[in-house]
C-alpha cells in the first residue's frame, strides 16, 4: 500500500472503520486470528446442500429497460447486472462484485465452494460497460472472473475503492479507477460515488486492511439513485450516505454470513439490520444479497431469507418493500416517483 494522507479512515498505511460509522461509541471488536482459527476448527457440520439447482431464469437481460425503470438481474451472492436505459435506445450495463468461479478462494482446490451455479452465465450477459468491485475479499474480487471479462473484449471501466487496483492489473482489464469514500466519477449518463462501509479487507495474512472497502451510489442523468452496499456491517454510515447523497430509490443490501455474531457483528449485517439500514437510507425498495451461494459462516442456508421476510413484517413496512430475487431473475424495477418521496 502506498503512503496516503491520513484521514478519518486511514493512518496512511492501513484503513479502519472510523467511530462516525459505528453503531455506537464503543471500540470496534477485532476478528483476531486465534478466535477465527478456533471457530473454523470447531465449526458445526454444514447443513447446506452440496448442490442445488436454480429455477428457470425469468426475464431477458438483453432487452432495454422499460421507461421509468432500471433493470436488475440477480446472478448470485453480491453479483448483479444493472442496466440503465440510454436516450439512444441502448442501455448502460453495470456488473457488481462479479464472481462466476466455483470457489471464492486463492486456491482452485480448496476454500468455500458454491452450492449453486451463477443464475446467468457470463457468456450470456450483454456487453459490460462498468464493473464495481467493493473490496479485496475473494467472494467479491474474483480474479478469474475479471480475466474472463477481459477476454470478452468489453473493455469495461472498473471502479473500486483505494489500493485495490494493484490486485487487478494483471487480469487484462485496462481501465481501473480507484476512489476514496465520497469521491465520484462521472461517465456519460451515470455518476458513481464510493460510499463508506463497515467492514475490512485482506487477500493474504499479511495485508490486512491495506486496501479500502466501500459501497457505491449510482445516479443517472435524471437523478434516479441505486445504492449497492458492497459488504458491510450495520452502522451509522447508512444515515450519512442519505445525508450527503440523498435517499436511493433502490438499495442492494447484504443479509447473510452473520453467524457467529461474536466474530461477524463488526463486518456483516443480519437481515434485521439490513431492514434497519433500508429505513435509515430512506430507500423506496430493497433487495437482499450475500446469501445462499457460498457457505461462509454458520447460519442455515435458508435462514437469511426467512429472517428478512419476518423483519420486514415486524417493521410495519409494506411486504414488498424489501425481499430477494430468484437466482437468474431479471426484473424491471420502477424508480421512485415524485409523489413517493
Amino acid at each position: 500500500m502506498p503512503q496516503l494522507p491520513a484521514s478519518d479512515h486511514t493512518d496512511g498505511t492501513r484503513f479502519f472503520n472510523p467511530p462516525a460509522i459505528r453503531p455506537d461509541a464503543t471500540p470496534p471488536g477485532r476478528m483476531r486470528r486465534l478466535s477465527i482459527l478456533k471457530w473454523q476448527w470447531n465449526r458445526p457440520k454444514s447443513d447446506w446442500p452440496a448442490w442445488i439447482g436454480n429455477p428457470p431464469p425469468k426475464g431477458d437481460p438483453h432487452t432495454r429497460p422499460a421507461a421509468g425503470t432500471v433493470q436488475v438481474t440477480f446472478i448470485g451472492h453480491s453479483t448483479f447486472l444493472i442496466r440503465l436505459p440510454r436516450p439512444d435506445g441502448t442501455a448502460l450495463s453495470i456488473l457488481t462484485d462479479p464472481i462466476f468461479s466455483l470457489r471464492c478462494s486463492p486456491f482452485s482446490f480448496m476454500g468455500p465452494r458454491r452450492v449453486r451455479a451463477p443464475g446467468r452465465a457470463l457468456a450470456d450477459l450483454p456487453r459490460i460497460d462498468v464493473v464495481l468491485v467493493s473490496h479485496a475479499h475473494y467472494d467479491h474480487m474474483d480474479l478469474p472472473t475479471l480475466r474472463a471479462l477481459a477476454r470478452r473484449g468489453d473493455d469495461p471501466l472498473v471502479i473500486t475503492p483505494l489500493c485495490n487496483a494493484r490486485f487487478m492489473r494483471r487480469t487484462g482489464l485496462r481501465r481501473i479507477m480507484e476512489l476514496d469514500w465520497w469521491q465520484s466519477v462521472a461517465i456519460p449518463g451515470l455518476q458513481v460515488t464510493c460510499t463508506p462501509a463497515r467492514h475490512g479487507a485482506a487477500r493474504t495474512p499479511f495485508d490486512r486492511n491495506r486496501s479500502l472497502w466501500g459501497g457505491f451510489m449510482l445516479r443517472d442523468g435524471a437523478g434516479h439513485r441505486l445504492f449497492f452496499a458492497g459488504d458491510t456491517a450495520h452502522g451509522r454510515h447508512w444515515g450519512l450516505i442519505r445525508e450527503r447523497l440523498g435517499a436511493p430509490d433502490i438499495a442492494l443490501l447484504p443479509i447473510g454470513a452473520y453467524d457467529p455474531r461474536a466474530l461477524m457483528a463488526g463486518v456483516h449485517a443480519t437481515p434485521e439490520e439490513a431492514v434497519a439500514g433500508l429505513r435509515q437510507l430512506g430507500a423506496k425498495h430493497g433487495i437482499g444479497m450475500h446469501f445462499g451461494t457460498f457457505r461462509l459462516t454458520d447460519e442455515p442456508m435458508d435462514e437469511p431469507v426467512r429472517r428478512l421476510a419476518r423483519a420486514v413484517q415486524e417493521s410495519g413496512l409494506p411486504p414488498d418493500t424489501m425481499g430477494v430475487m430468484d437466482h437468474g431473475e431479471c426484473r424491471d424495477i420502477a424508480w421512485r416517483q415524485p409523489d413517493d418521496a
